[in-house]
């Protein structure tokens, strides 16, 4: 008896420090995605700054009939694709959804005049590439914070440049398309944003935008390099806002796995004092029926 209540002291212990384990992840994840999410709300200001800029360079384009650099590419371009999973675990399918995804829409495109590279952003994700047999150019470790996601940014255009130099906001050579999770409101889906060359529909609606002012801005010098340094800002926006997102998702699902671990941890705990009590109370009910048999029988002997 005294060896099981002392197994069962120590499995209430286990399960009492793993439960705090489990609610300070909780808390993490929870302050994780606040900060992911306001980031994303705090750049949509300035994207939505971005946007005007291009709509004024696009418009101006077509107005003067200029070349308008990425909105359609040639022949035998370079498609890079950047996959965002995650780095730890405890995350449920988040990275098998995305990898998934991306690999389906990958096998769509044979073109023999395409060359496609892979990046791919955290281990996990990476694993499950190599396992589905794509071996990525290179792997990016994920930011642990909002303040870290500029650099993980740089690296990644750093790393999608052309060898020669050449920005990719001025050749047409060059695709850029991004696989990640965005949040929803049933939890989270792999969704595909084609970064560059810029989509038709979108390019239009920008030319078509009003301006908020009755005063309509006119570009000044060159409108072509205009228009790639707008293009750089929008690389910068889409890969800043594609990275808050999914990091937020990302906490969102360990959230969730951690809300149902914290819950199970609670059943298992009161299952075991639930245990640990019927127990000790049956030991406590032996001593007591050995004390009284141990009573009636002195009291036959005096009696005799």
């Amino acid at each position: 008896m005294a060896t099981t209540l002392t197994a069962l002291r120590r499995q209430i212990a286990s399960a009492g420090d793993l439960k705090s384990v489990v609610r300070t992840m909780k808390v993490s994840a929870a302050s994780a995605i606040g900060q992911y999410e306001r980031s994303v709300a705090a750049l949509a200001d300035y994207a939505n700054t971005v946007e005007l800029g291009l709509s004024v360079c696009l418009r101006s384009a077509t107005v003067e009939n200029s070349p308008v650099p990425l909105l359609k590419l040639q022949h035998d371009i370079v498609r890079h694709i950047v996959i965002l999973g995650s780095d730890q675990g405890l995350v449920g399918r988040f990275n098998e959804s995305v990898v998934q995804h991306a690999i389906i829409e990958l096998t769509k495109e044979k073109s023999t005049l395409i060359t496609t590279k892979v990046w791919v952003i955290g281990e996990r994700a990476h694993a499950r590439l190599i396992d589905a047999g794509i071996t990525p150019e290179g792997c990016f470790s994920l930011p642990n914070s909002v303040e870290r996601i500029t650099r993980l940014v740089g690296e990644i255009l750093l790393k999608v440049e052309q060898p020669e130099g050449t920005n990719m906001a001025e050749t047409q050579s060059t695709a850029l398309i991004l696989f990640y999770n965005r949040p929803v409101c049933s939890g989270y889906q792999p969704v595909s944003q084609q970064v560059l060359p810029l989509d038709e529909n979108w390019r239009r609606g920008l030319t078509h935008q009003a301006w908020p002012t009755t005063q309509l801005p006119e570009v000044l010098g060159n409108s072509t390099q205009t228009l790639c340094a707008f293009l750089r800002e929008h690389l910068f926006v889409s890969l800043f806002r594609a990275c808050a997102e999914s990091l937020a998702c990302e906490n969102a699902c360990r959230l969730a796995a951690m809300q149902r671990a914290d819950r199970n941890i609670g059943e298992l705990l009161e299952q075991l004092q639930s245990r640990f009590h019927q127990l000790r109370q049956s030991g406590i009910d032996e001593e007591l029926f050995d004390v009284i048999s141990g009573f009636d029988a002195l009291s036959a002997d005096d009696v005799l």
